[in-house]
């Protein structure tokens, strides 16, 4: 799998917004700040390897409108992330239901968080040459025509 700074750079700034607010969810659920720094904690590393791998499989999609892109990104990604924090909140507090609940807080405040973070690093062309190459070509060609 190839190296890309921009994925990279993807991972770790949604990382912090998920992990402020698995922490903030965790605890107010728990009503343990211990639980909601440890689900931060275990999080950080469990979700940024599922994202990484997650953003390097949909680089390769071929799925080219932007809004039905990030809505299945964002469900594919709240899929995965979710079943991640159940668990993780399962093993960390004993008892499934509290990690139902914080799984299930997530799905609302993740998806929206998530959909636009993906809006959002949509308009940035940092790591991606070619098209910043491609927009600067059109705008030469679009100054030549006037």
């Amino acid at each position: 799998m190839k190296f890309s700074k921009r994925h990279v750079a993807k991972t770790i700034t949604w990382r912090i917004l998920g992990t402020l607010d698995t922490f903030l969810l965790s605890w107010l659920i728990s009503s343990d700040m211990s639980v909601g720094l440890k689900m931060g904690a275990f999080e950080l590393v469990t979700k940024m390897v599922l994202y990484y791998v997650h953003e390097r499989v949909w680089f390769r999609s071929t799925i080219k409108s932007s809004n039905k892109r990030h809505i299945l990104k964002t469900f594919s990604w709240r899929g995965v992330g979710t079943l991640d924090t159940i668990i993780l909140g399962w093993i960390i507090t004993g008892s499934p239901f509290v990690g139902l609940k914080i799984g299930g807080a997530e799905v609302v405040t993740k998806m929206l968080l998530y959909f636009g973070h993906e809006k959002l690093w949509y308009r940035i062309d940092y790591g991606l040459d070619r098209r910043r190459k491609r927009k600067q070509l059109e705008k030469l060609n679009n100054s030549r025509k006037s």
